[in-house]
Formats: structure tokens, sequence, C-alpha cells
């Protein structure tokens, strides 16, 4: 698959195979990827928490909140949850500024992982209060980003954004995911 196709087909994916298990040798190959990538100041301050376990992951869920504008929507059902977690986390014992790393090392996870089959979606919205107390994750670390992955289950449509300047994601009567996108004319300034 050619690059502009890896990036139209990482998209935020909330419905997958949930009984399909992501191998824990994929997360790490996985964690490989971020561990690979740039790194602000080279300080390489990210660690990372894997699970395929289903009782942690049950766990994990039980924090994250789904999709923004589908608000009658509670996230996946069973059987269309997550088979796997990578939750991304800063270790402020090596530096207390990673905001910069996050994006880049979730950007290549995301990417490996429709390389390697999979998707996944990336989640800022969560009780981390909650998160670090079931999983007892030291308090040395922030928790930034959760990254939800399995075998992508639903369908996700881009397209040009409205005359309307509407952003918001929706669902159709066939549940089909339609994200509207900026046209690139709209991103480039060429002077002021």
């Amino acid at each position: 698959m050619d690059f502009l196709e890896m990036i139209m087909k990482n998209r935020s994916y909330r419905k997958f195979t949930e009984k399909q298990p992501v191998p824990e040798n994929v997360l790490n190959e996985l964690v490989n990827y971020a561990r690979l990538s740039a790194s602000s100041g080279n300080i390489q301050g990210l660690k990372f928490y894997i699970s395929t376990d289903p009782e942690i992951n049950k766990l994990i869920f039980s924090t994250l909140r789904w999709a923004y504008y589908l608000k009658d929507w509670k996230g996946p059902d069973e059987g269309e949850r997550p088979s796997a977690y990578i939750i991304v986390l800063g270790d402020t014992d090596i530096h207390k500024t990673i905001e910069v790393d996050v994006g880049i090392a979730a950007q290549s996870i995301m990417l490996g992982a429709v390389n390697l089959g999979y998707g996944g979606c990336m989640i800022g919205s969560l009780d981390r209060v909650s998160l670090r107390k079931k999983l007892e994750i030291p308090d040395r670390y922030d928790i930034p980003l959760v990254l939800a992955l399995g075998k992508p289950h639903e369908t996700i449509r881009i397209e040009d954004m409205g005359e309307d300047g509407e952003i918001e994601y929706w669902r159709d009567a066939f549940n089909v995911h339609h994200v509207p996108k900026r046209s690139l004319q709209d991103l480039i300034i060429k002077s002021f």
C-alpha cells in the first residue's frame, strides 16, 4: 500500500472485531516504531503500557469516553470493542514535557497498525484518575493518551467539508461513519 492509501486508512476506528486478537508481539512491534521515531530533544520520555488481556481491557475501556460528536453513543458494544490497548505514558522522572513526542509516537503506532492490517483510535478523553487507580499506574507517569487497537469493523468515509463549514463527524442510517475535511486550498497560506 502506498503512503497516501495508508494515511486514508488510518482513521479513528471505534468499532472492532473484538474476538480477533492483536498479538502481543504486534503491540511490541508498534511500540518499537514509536521508539525509533523522532523525539523532541531526543529526550525519549515516553513509556508504554500494553494490554491484550480481556479483563484488563475491560478496566481500560471503562475509563474511556468515545466519539465526542456522537452524543447518544456510549462507545462500542461488547463484541465491537478493541482487543488491545497501548497506553502512552510520560515518565516525569525523565522529563516533564512530552506533548510533541506523544503525537509523534501515536501517529507512528497508528500508521504501523494500518500497515499490519489493524486500526485504532487515539483517545485523549478519559478518566485518568480512575485508569491510574485501576491499573496501579505510579504517580511518576502522566497519562496523555490511550490507543485502542484491533481489527476495524466499520466503514469510514472522508468527504469534503460542506459550505456550512460543519466539521462534526456523523453516522448515517447504514452506520457509515462520515468525516468532513477542510479542502487543501483552505489549509495552505501563500501570503498574508
